[in-house]
């Protein structure tokens, strides 16, 4: 649950500094937990570009700006509970003819490209999770294609003689 007071949008590299989650409790409702699931989960995430443009876009159509305020809130300005972002998620995705995506596919592509792109470590930092090998079982997408270079290897390596080298 992001709050204004959790996000810098005024410097170069926008963050959001992750300091709470979301708890719906049976008989209780949904309600923003002041901490996530563990210490470190504490964290400060750069924010992309694109990402950072959004957020900007967000703030300046919100008519609450105390830092306490919600980002993205029900109509009555209580939390959304996962019940419904997920409701609102499957809406959007089939309205634009979208199969197959749920929404934990996002936080999967996020790890597989910083995998690919960085180290498991970083996806796993990124994700909060303490330990990367959470990240490898259940966020990054395997692949399935060895590197070419091991033919290259194998061949430099056992490749008969040929006429010239004898």
């Amino acid at each position: 649950m992001i709050r204004r007071c959790d996000l810098d949008v005024t410097t170069t590299q926008a963050t959001l500094r992750i300091r709470g989650t979301i708890v719906t409790e049976r008989g209780v409702g949904t309600y923003r937990q002041p901490h996530p699931k563990t210490d470190r989960s504490n964290r400060v995430v750069a924010l992309p570009t694109f990402t950072a443009e959004a957020i900007r876009r967000r703030l300046s159509v919100m008519a609450d700006r105390s830092p306490d305020a919600l980002v993205f809130q029900s109509r009555e300005g209580t939390p959304l509970t996962t019940a419904n972002v997920r409701r609102q998620l499957r809406k959007v995705l089939s309205d634009a003819g979208i199969t197959g995506v749920h929404r934990h596919t996002f936080r999967r592509t996020v790890a597989t490209v910083i995998d690919d792109q960085a180290s498991v470590n970083l996806a796993a930092e990124l994700l909060g999770h303490t330990d990367p090998k959470v990240t490898i079982e259940h966020y990054i997408r395997r692949n399935e294609h060895v590197n070419p270079l091991t033919a290259e290897l194998l061949d430099s390596a056992f490749a008969p003689a040929s006429d010239d080298e004898e």
